[in-house]
């Protein structure tokens, strides 16, 4: 059974940081390329970052030179590193697993919540 575990979200002022984490079970992490989604309120759920099994990234403009894509292997944990917070940042971040050949192997984690207010 595959299991992607979110987890940091939380409440912060603007100009603060938090970092996600997201620990996947149940998929040969090497091989899946992984990702952060976000989802405002009212709003479709957007890509925010992305991070290739071969360690290519990938960033929505918004958050380029803000958040940061990392993945740590022996842990099976991909995070997000999210720096310069703005209130626009609030949203449900999910974490996204898809197989590198296979796009049909596509999970999601359950999401966390991030608000960004003062």
């Amino acid at each position: 059974q595959v299991q992607l575990v979110e987890s940091g979200g939380g409440l912060v002022q603007p100009g603060g940081s938090l970092r996600l984490s997201c620990a996947a079970s149940g998929i040969i992490f090497s091989i899946y390329n992984m990702g952060w989604y976000r989802q405002a309120p009212g709003k479709q759920r957007e890509l925010v970052a992305t991070r290739t099994s071969g360690g290519n990234t990938n960033y929505a403009d918004s958050v380029k030179g803000r958040f940061t894509i990392s993945r740590e292997p022996a842990k099976n944990t991909v995070y997000l590193q999210m720096n310069s917070l703005k209130p626009e940042d609030t949203a449900v971040y999910y974490c996204n697993a898809v197989h590198r050949r296979r796009p049909e192997y596509e999970y999601w984690g359950q999401g966390t919540q991030v608000t960004v207010s003062s």
